[in-house]
C-alpha cells in the first residue's frame, strides 16, 4: 500500500483544470508533497465549482480537461513520483436534466433500466407520490407556475420535454400520443389521408399504442429510439408536420390569463413519472432521499451491487491502472450500510489507501473493523485547534460573551432547539416517511397496534433530537457494544423528555437494540433492521444541518472553536487530552489524515489561530468590545423594533474582522466585499433574523451597511483607529499559534494534509471565500528563494522571515523544512511510536512536546502555546529571556546531541533539552538525534 507522506488538496473547476494543476506539480514536488488530493473529477453539472453534483460517473469531467487532460496530469505526477488521492461521491448525484440516468428514470419510470438506481420510494403512502418521483424545483405553487406560462412544452431531437427555465423534464413516450394526435383531423385535411408524411405520422401513433414494458425492457428502448428517430425525420423533412406539431405545442402551452387553456398541459403532466412541485414541498412531503436537505442532490442505492459497479467502474479502472493511488470517500455516514460498502470497496480496490469523511464527536471512536486507513482529519483539526484555546479562562470568557449580548445562553439548549427546528422545517418529509414505515411495522404487534402516527412520529423526533453523534452502524450483522450504549443513552434521555410516550419509546427501543424477546419471522426481522438502517441515515443530516450549519453561526462565544466536527459547548482541550488523542491515533489509525483547512471548514486555519488568542485575554477583549459598541452605536438601524445587527451578530462580526483582516492594506477594498458576502451567508445559516428559505432583506441590508460603516475610510474612521492596533496585536500572537499548528500537524501521527494555498497565511472565511484563486507563481518563486538562502545563510534567512511575517514566507519555510524531514525519515513518521514528553519548569503548560521513535531513531517536536503572557506583541517565544528553566528531561539512552531540522543548528544537551536552547532561533523546533542522523536534507529525496 502506498501511504502518502503529505497530501495537497486541489479544488478543480473549469477555471482551475487539469492543465492548471499540471503546471504546479513541480512546485508541489519541491515543497515535499507526495500526493495530489483531488476534488471530484467525474462529469458534474455545467459550471460546478465543487464536483459533488455528478451527472455521469462513467466519464471524466470535460470541463476539467476530460480523459486527455487527466492522462496528461497523471503522467506528469508519475514523472515527479507523486500519487493521486481521489475524492469520490458514492452517496448522491445531481437531480438535473444533465443526468442521463435520472432522465431515463423520469422518462420510463418502472421500465427504466435505472429504476432502482436512485433511492426513491415508488410505493409511497401518499397516492399523489405513488409511482411518481417528486420534483420539488418550482419557485411557486404548481398551479401558479402552470397558469403563468412558466412550464413550457418543447420538442427537440431528444424528444418532448416540459421545461421550467433551464430545467428539462422528459415526457414519457406513452404521452406523446396526446400531443401528436391533438386535432389530427387538421393535418389530415391539409395533407390528405394518403400523404406519405401523414401515413408516417400514423405509423408513429400506431407504434405508440404498443410500447413494450416490463420484461421486454430492451425491446422497449429499441422501439423508443425508432419512434423518436421517425418523429425527428418528420420534423426536419416535412414543413407541414413541423407546423402541425408547433401549433399543438403552442396549444398545450396555453395563454396566461386563460386558466382553461392550460388543461391540456396539466393533463399531460398528471400522467408523467415525475410530479413537479413548489420547492418547499420537498421539506414536508418527499419520496426520495436527498443529500442533507438539498433537493438538487438525489441519493443512490449504492448498497446494491449493480449500482456500486456502475458508480465505481471508472474509478476502479483508474486505480487498477495506478493513475490514481488512493481514495477519499465523501459522506460515508449517508450510506445505507457503510460497513458493507467499505468491505466491498476494499475487495475491489485492493490495497489502495482509503480514508473516509467521517465526523467524530468528542470521545467517539471510528469503527475499528472498517478496512480503511482513517478519516479525512476533522478530528485532528479540532484537537490541535483546541490546544490554542485557554481552557482556564472559560468561565470568565463566557461571562464576557453573555454580558455583551445581554443574556445568558446555553449551548446545549441551542443545539436541542435548532435540531428540532431542522426536524420541523427541513426534514419533516423524511421523518414522515420513517414514521409511516414504523407504523406499518408496529401494526403487526398486538401491543403496538394502537400506536398512532402522531405518537410514533413524536417518539421518532425525540430520538433524533437527542442523538449525540452523527450515527450508529447497526446492520444485518448485528450491533456493536458502543452502538448499543449510544442507543440506550438516547432512549433514556427521550423517556425523560416525553414521558407521555413511554409505550412508543419502549417499543422502539427493543428493536433498535435488536432485542427480539419473542418469536419473530425472518421477514419481520429483516423489516425491522431495514427501519433501523433507514433511521441511521437521517441522524447525520440532522447533526450537520442543526449544529454545523446553524448552531455554529448562533453560539458565537468563541467562533474559532465553532468548526466542522467540533463541540461548540467545549472550550479547548488540555495538553494531556491532545497527547491521549495522538497516542491512540498512533496505535489505531497511524495513517489517518491530519488537516487544518478544507474546502468545507468554517474559516481558514490562520483565521482560527488568530481568534483563539482572544481566549487568553478576556478582560482586554471586553474593554475593546465596550468601546467599539459605543463608537458604532449610531451606525445601527432599527428593523422591526430591534437593533440591526443585534448584539450577538455584532459580537460575531468583531471576531470575524479580527481573524480575517488582511496583513496588507492593499487588500482592504476586496476584503470589505468579502466580509459583506460572508455576513449574509453567516446570518442566513444562523436562521435567527433571516434565512435561505425566507430572506429578510431589511435586516441583511442593515447589517451590511453597518459593516460598511465600520470599514469605511480606515484612516479617518474612529472605530478602525481603535480596532486596528488591537487586531494587529492579536495577529502577531496568531502567527505564533499558526507556526505551532503547522509543526504539530507535520510531526503528529497521520498524513499531513494541506489545502490549496495554505502554505501562505490562510485568512479565508467559509466557502466560496476559501476557493479564491491561488498565486502559485509567487509561491514557487518564494520557495526557490527559501531553498537557495537555506543553503547559503539559513540563520540570516530566518531572521529576515521573523522580521517580515506578514508576507507568509515564514509559514512556507516551516512547511517546506518539515516536509523535507518527513520525506527523509518517512518510515519513522509513518510507523514510529508516539510519546508525550515530560516538561519541567514554571512554563510547562505553555509547551506541547512529543517524540516519535522507531528503533534507535527519535524526533522531538516542540511547539509553544498560549504565549500572550510570555512575550510582548510582535515578539516571539524564543530564547532564555522567555523560557528560563523550562526543560525536557531526556530518557536514558536518548541521544546527547540534537539538530534542529528547522534551523539546521545543533542543540547542545546532556540529559536535558532546555527550551531556551531549542527555541533560540525559531519559534518552534523539530529535533533529530545526531547520533543517528546526518545533516538535515533540504532537497526532496530521489
Amino acid at each position: 500500500m502506498r501511504i502518502p507522506a503529505a497530501t495537497y488538496r486541489f479544488q478543480f473547476t473549469s477555471d482551475f483544470d487539469f492543465a492548471s494543476a499540471q503546471a504546479i506539480v513541480p512546485y508541489l514536488a519541491e515543497l515535499g508533497i507526495s500526493d495530489l488530493y483531488a476534488s471530484p473529477i467525474l462529469t458534474a453539472t455545467t459550471g460546478s465549482t465543487h464536483g459533488y453534483d455528478a451527472v455521469d460517473p462513467t466519464q471524466i469531467n470535460p470541463e476539467l480537461g476530460g480523459q486527455e487532460g487527466f492522462e496528461a496530469l497523471a503522467e506528469v505526477l508519475k514523472q515527479h513520483k507523486l500519487g493521486w488521492l481521489q475524492d469520490i461521491v458514492p452517496n448522491h448525484m445531481a437531480f438535473n436534466s444533465q443526468n442521463p440516468m435520472l432522465v431515463d428514470v423520469l422518462e420510463n419510470g418502472p421500465d427504466s433500466q435505472y429504476h432502482n438506481f436512485f433511492d426513491i420510494d415508488w410505493d409511497h403512502p401518499y397516492e399523489a407520490l405513488r409511482g411518481r418521483l417528486l420534483a420539488p424545483f418550482l419557485g411557486k405553487f404548481y398551479g401558479d407556475c402552470l397558469e403563468s406560462g412558466e412550464l413550457q412544452l418543447e420538442y427537440g431531437q431528444a424528444g418532448l420535454t416540459v421545461n421550467y427555465y433551464d430545467m428539462k423534464f422528459p415526457i414519457r413516450i406513452e404521452s406523446y400520443t396526446q400531443v401528436l394526435s391533438y386535432d389530427l383531423a387538421r393535418l389530415r385535411k391539409k395533407l390528405g389521408r394518403n400523404h406519405p408524411d401523414f401515413v408516417k405520422l400514423l405509423g408513429v401513433l400506431y407504434m405508440l399504442k404498443y410500447i413494450p414494458s416490463g420484461e421486454e425492457g430492451r425491446e422497449r428502448y429499441d422501439q423508443i429510439i425508432f419512434i423518436k428517430g421517425m418523429l425527428w425525420e418528420l420534423w426536419n423533412d416535412s414543413p407541414d408536420v413541423k407546423q402541425y406539431l408547433d401549433e399543438n405545442i403552442k396549444v398545450f402551452n396555453g395563454a396566461p390569463g386563460n386558466a382553461e387553456s392550460f388543461n391540456q398541459l396539466d393533463n399531460l403532466l398528471q400522467e408523467q413519472f415525475f410530479r413537479l412541485s413548489y420547492w418547499k414541498v420537498g421539506n414536508e412531503e418527499l419520496n426520495y432521499r436527498r443529500f442533507f436537505t438539498v433537493n438538487g442532490l438525489i441519493s443512490l442505492r449504492v448498497e446494491e451491487q449493480s449500482v456500486f459497479d456502475i458508480v465505481h467502474e471508472l474509478t476502479l479502472k483508474l486505480l487498477k491502472e495506478e493513475k490514481i493511488t488512493g481514495l477519499r470517500i465523501d459522506h460515508i455516514d449517508g450510506l445505507y450500510d457503510p460497513s458493507q460498502y467499505l468491505k466491498r470497496l476494499r475487495e475491489s480496490a485492493g490495497d489502495a489507501y482509503i480514508t473516509v469523511e467521517k465526523i467524530l464527536e468528542p470521545a467517539e471512536q471510528l469503527p475499528l473493523h472498517w478496512p480503511i486507513q482513517g478519516t479525512t482529519g476533522y478530528d485532528f483539526l479540532n484537537q490541535v485547534n483546541g490546544l490554542f484555546c485557554a481552557q482556564g479562562n472559560e468561565d470568565e470568557y463566557t461571562s464576557v460573551y453573555h454580558r455583551f449580548i445581554g443574556k445568558p445562553v446555553s449551548c446545549d439548549r441551542l443545539i436541542d432547539e435548532n435540531k428540532r427546528l431542522i426536524l420541523g422545517k427541513h426534514l419533516a418529509g423524511d421523518i414522515d416517511n420513517l414514521a409511516h414505515l414504523l407504523k406499518q411495522l408496529s401494526s403487526r404487534y398486538r401491543y403496538a397496534s394502537d400506536f398512532t402516527m402522531f405518537g410514533l412520529k413524536r417518539a421518532l423526533v425525540e430520538i433524533l433530537a437527542v442523538f449525540p453523534i452523527y450515527r450508529t452502524y447497526i446492520n444485518r450483522e448485528g450491533s456493536s457494544k458502543i452502538d448499543r450504549s449510544y442507543i440506550r443513552k438516547v432512549l433514556d434521555k427521550a423517556k425523560k423528555s416525553i414521558p407521555n410516550f413511554l409505550n412508543e419509546l419502549y417499543f422502539i427501543e427493543k428493536f433498535l437494540l435488536l432485542d427480539f424477546d419473542q418469536p419473530i419471522t425472518e421477514e419481520d426481522k429483516d423489516q425491522w433492521i431495514h427501519f433501523i438502517m433507514r433511521l441511521q441515515q437521517f441522524t447525520g443530516p440532522l447533526m450537520a444541518k442543526g449544529v454545523e450549519d446553524t448552531v455554529l453561526y448562533v453560539y458565537n462565544r468563541l467562533i474559532s472553536i465553532n468548526e466542522v466536527g467540533s463541540s461548540p459547548c467545549d472550550f479547548g482541550i488540555s495538553v494531556d487530552e491532545f497527547h491521549a488523542f495522538n497516542q491512540e491515533k498512533a496505535t489505531q489509525w497511524p495513517h489517518s489524515m491530519n488537516t487544518t483547512s478544507t474546502h468545507d471548514t468554517k474559516r481558514g486555519e490562520d483565521t482560527r489561530a488568530r481568534i483563539n488568542v482572544l481566549s487568553e485575554m478576556p478582560q482586554e477583549w471586553e474593554t475593546c468590545l465596550k468601546e467599539w459598541r459605543d463608537i458604532n452605536a449610531s451606525y445601527k438601524q432599527v428593523v422591526e423594533g430591534q437593533d440591526a445587527p443585534d448584539p450577538n451578530d455584532e459580537y460575531f462580526l468583531y471576531q470575524t474582522l479580527i481573524g480575517s483582516a488582511p496583513f496588507d492594506d492593499e487588500e482592504f477594498p476586496s476584503f470589505v466585499d468579502r466580509v459583506k458576502d460572508y455576513i449574509i451567508k453567516a446570518i442566513r445559516e444562523a436562521k435567527v433574523h433571516t434565512g435561505w428559505i425566507r430572506p429578510d432583506t431589511s435586516y441583511e441590508e442593515a447589517f451590511t451597511q453597518f459593516t460598511e460603516q465600520l470599514l469605511k475610510d480606515p484612516e479617518n474612521n474612529p472605530f478602525w483607529q481603535s480596532f486596528r492596533p488591537f487586531q494587529q496585536k492579536i495577529q502577531q500572537y496568531g502567527i505564533c499559534n499558526s507556526l505551532s499548528q503547522v509543526l504539530i500537524k507535520l510531526a503528529s501521527p497521520g498524513v499531513p494534509d494541506f489545502y490549496q494555498g495554505t502554505e501562505f497565511w490562510d485568512l479565508s472565511m467559509v466557502d466560496p471565500d476559501n476557493r479564491r484563486p491561488v498565486d502559485y507563481e509567487l509561491r514557487s518563486q518564494v520557495l526557490q528563494e527559501i531553498k537557495q538562502r537555506s543553503q547559503d545563510d539559513i540563520l540570516g534567512l530566518i531572521k529576515d522571515l521573523l522580521q517580515t511575517p506578514e508576507d507568509g514566507r515564514i509559514k512556507l519555510f516551516l512547511t517546506q523544512r518539515g516536509l523535507q524531514v518527513r520525506q527523509a525519515h518517512l518510515d519513522l513518521f509513518q510507523r514510529g511510536d508516539y510519546q508525550k514528553l515530560l516538561i519541567s519548569g514554571s512554563l510547562r503548560d505553555h509547551v506541547v512536546a512529543f517524540s516519535r521513535t522507531l528503533g534507535d531513531r527519535k524526533v522531538i517536536a516542540i511547539a509553544p502555546r498560549l504565549v500572550t503572557s510570555l512575550v510582548q506583541p510582535g515578539e516571539y517565544p524564543m530564547g532564555e529571556q522567555v523560557w528560563y528553566e523550562t526543560r525536557i528531561p531526556l530518557a536514558q539512552g536518548d541521544a546527547h546531541s540534537w539538530q534542529d531540522a528547522i534551523t539546521g543548528e545543533n542543540v547542545g544537551v546532556t540529559d536535558t533539552i532546555w527550551i531556551r536552547d531549542a527555541l533560540k532561533h525559531f519559534p518552534v523546533a523539530l529535533l533529530i538525534g545526531n547520533s543517528t542522523t546526518e545533516q538535515v536534507e533540504t532537497e526532496s529525496p530521489d
